[in-house]
This record gives structure tokens, C-alpha cells and sequence, in this order.
């Protein structure tokens, strides 16, 4: 029984003294990637019939990738509609901003989704299934010629198969950040629609959409631990 107790207590001993070699190998060698997050992929949240996907800041895509105080921040997302009546984004706001500013379409189209991001990420608003199939002598009459023009400026419905007839774009910039934001936090934010009404998402930063080579300082010397 003796002999027994004393292999126990010097397991014990030898498994103490290795956990403190490893915490002498690390003191005083706090990195830059000891503190800070990955980003990660956006949040998701829905209002009704209205659906927030892939929501979140747009990454900087470089090494310090975070938005500073007082800084503007583009949002990047998709809201899709899955049901069968229109509805409107009416604001959007942050309790991390000052102001946010919302330009390009704000209708989302119902059976269809709306794109906010950067102009060079938006996707060009498709036509009306039903205009594809308008006959080619539209194309020298001027009265018809305005027909596709003003279909697409109105409020399209889901065509025939049930797919979206187009894809809306708007950009959406929170400005005047008050605290910083790192990848990793993230930040309230709450879209209002007409019909839907209000929902908060919590924002990340998006991953980089580059490949970024970033070697925080101190990283070397620790490398010899």
C-alpha cells in the first residue's frame, strides 16, 4: 500500500514540474495572435419573412484588420425575402456608431434578395423573367423600348418557375465608430425594415477575402521556446 501511494504522489510531482516549465517557456512572451480572435464567418438573424445572411463588417484585408475609433465600417450581407410581399430597409443603426448611411435600392422584392456590400461586390440586378421572351422587333420601336426599363425600376414579383427575377444592391456604412473593433468582437447593429420591423445582429468582422502573410512582432524569439 506504501509503495503504491508513492508512485501516485511522484506521478503527481512529475506532472506539476512539466506544467511549469511550459508556463516558464511562454512567460513574458504575449503576441499579438495570444490576444486576438480569427475572423469568422458573418451572423445570421431573421425578421418575419426576411432573412440576414452571411451578415458583417467587411474586412480590410490587411494586418491590422481592425476598425478604429471613429473610423467608417461597410457592412456586408444578403437579405433575402421568402415571402410573398414586399418590404423595405428602412435604417440601420449602432449603438458602436454615430451614423449609418444606406444608399442604392432599399426595397426588398419579395421572393427575391437584396445584396449590401461594396459597389466592385454587388451583383448587376437582373431582369424580369418575362423580358427575355418580349419580341426582337421591341428592340427598334422607342415606345417598347422603355418597357424593360421601367419593369426593372418597379417591383418585380417571382416568375413563372418560382425563382427571384432579379437581385437588388445597396451599401450600408456605419460611420464614426466610438470603440475599436478586432476581429473576433463584434458589434450591435439593428435593421429596420418597413414591415418587418426592427432586428439586432451582432456583427463580426469578415474573414480576409486575400491571403494575407502577417508576422506579429516577438513571434521569432518565441519560437525558440
Amino acid at each position: 500500500m506504501r509503495l503504491q501511494k508513492r508512485r501516485v504522489v511522484g506521478a503527481s510531482v512529475v506532472a506539476v514540474g512539466a506544467a511549469l516549465a511550459l508556463a516558464g517557456c511562454g512567460a513574458g512572451q504575449i503576441t499579438q495572435t495570444n490576444t486576438m480572435l480569427p475572423a469568422v464567418n458573418g451572423a445570421m438573424a431573421q425578421a418575419g419573412k426576411l432573412v440576414l445572411r452571411d451578415a458583417g463588417l467587411v474586412n480590410r484585408n490587411d494586418c491590422q484588420q481592425a476598425y478604429a475609433s471613429g473610423s467608417s465600417a461597410p457592412l456586408t450581407l444578403v437579405i433575402a425575402n421568402d415571402g410573398t410581399a414586399d418590404d423595405e430597409l428602412v435604417s440601420v443603426s449602432s449603438a458602436n456608431a454615430a451614423s449609418a448611411t444606406v444608399e442604392g435600392q432599399k426595397a426588398i422584392v419579395a421572393g427575391s434578395k437584396l445584396l449590401i456590400g461594396p459597389a466592385n461586390e454587388g451583383e448587376s440586378v437582373q431582369q424580369p423573367e418575362s423580358s427575355s421572351a418580349a419580341p426582337s422587333s421591341t428592340q427598334t420601336s422607342p415606345t417598347s423600348s422603355a418597357s424593360p426599363t421601367s419593369s426593372a425600376s418597379a417591383s418585380p414579383t417571382a416568375g413563372p418557375t418560382g425563382q427571384p427575377t432579379r437581385i437588388g444592391h445597396a451599401e450600408v456604412v456605419l460611420q464614426g465608430i466610438k470603440q475599436v473593433v478586432w476581429p473576433g468582437q463584434t458589434i450591435p447593429v439593428t435593421f429596420t425594415f418597413r414591415d418587418a420591423g426592427p432586428v439586432t445582429v451582432q456583427l463580426p468582422i469578415q474573414a480576409p477575402t486575400v491571403e494575407l502573410s502577417c508576422q506579429p512582432s516577438g513571434e521569432a524569439e518565441a519560437g525558440g521556446h
